[in-house]
């Protein structure tokens, strides 16, 4: 980072999607001041004037310019600081590596979602769709240590940060993601390891209790 360079981030604890943000922060060795949003109070001036379409988490400001959409983000800091590349430096590795940050994008977080915020048949739907795009992530890691190969990179920090919900999707839908996705659950204690991950991601037991106090909110409960 250049003398004089401002790097904000409009974060919230439990978020995955601002998890992504401040692992790829670390992983870049980037200093950076993280600002705590009231997502269920009030918003503050600046989100709202800094993402005034969406209002949410996470913004990214780079003195003072506004960058939103986590994944985008995390491609932002990895251009804007190239050492330590997120990205595979081959074209089609990089393609695929977008391509399963889309997925991860479209898939798990709403699965999970459908998971916490039902019951009954809903909530049983919503834990097979999960386990299926389970599956489909243990296809894609295979025999290896990390999505990318040997080395932890893009891919895994797009998907890591979710792994701080399983708990709570684990206890509501009533399976274990060891039992469905061994490999899956391997890559979650592997990639815990790395001081970047361990020191962002929230204890699973805190959001699960965070999901809890939801439910009850909206009556689910």
């Amino acid at each position: 980072m250049s003398k004089g360079d401002s790097v904000v981030l409009l974060d919230f604890w439990a978020s995955p999607f601002c998890g992504r943000v401040k692992i790829a922060l670390e992983e870049k060795n980037v200093k950076h001041i993280d600002n705590e949003e009231d997502l269920f109070g009030k918003k503050s001036e600046l989100l709202l004037i800094s993402n005034p379409i969406h209002q949410k988490v996470p913004v990214f400001l780079h003195n003072g310019k506004p960058v939103i959409e986590s994944a985008i983000i995390v491609n932002y800091i990895d251009e804007v600081w190239p050492q330590n590349s997120l990205l595979p430096a081959n074209a089609y590795e990089r393609a695929q590596a977008r391509f399963w940050a889309d997925f991860i994008d479209k898939k798990v977080f709403d699965n999970g979602r459908n998971i916490w915020a039902n019951n009954g048949e809903e909530r049983e739907v919503g834990t097979r769709d999960f386990l299926e795009v389970l599956k489909h992530l243990e296809e894609a890691l295979g025999e290896k240590d990390y999505f990318g190969g040997d080395t932890f990179g893009y891919v895994d920090i797009i998907a890591i940060p979710h792994s701080a919900w399983f708990l709570a999707y684990e206890k509501l839908g009533g399976f274990k993601v060891e039992d469905h996705s061994p490999k899956i659950s391997a890559w979650i204690k592997r990639s815990l390891e790395r001081e970047s991950v361990k020191k962002v991601l929230p204890d699973p037991e805190k959001v699960y209790q965070f999901v809890l106090h939801f439910r009850k909110m909206s009556g689910l409960e």
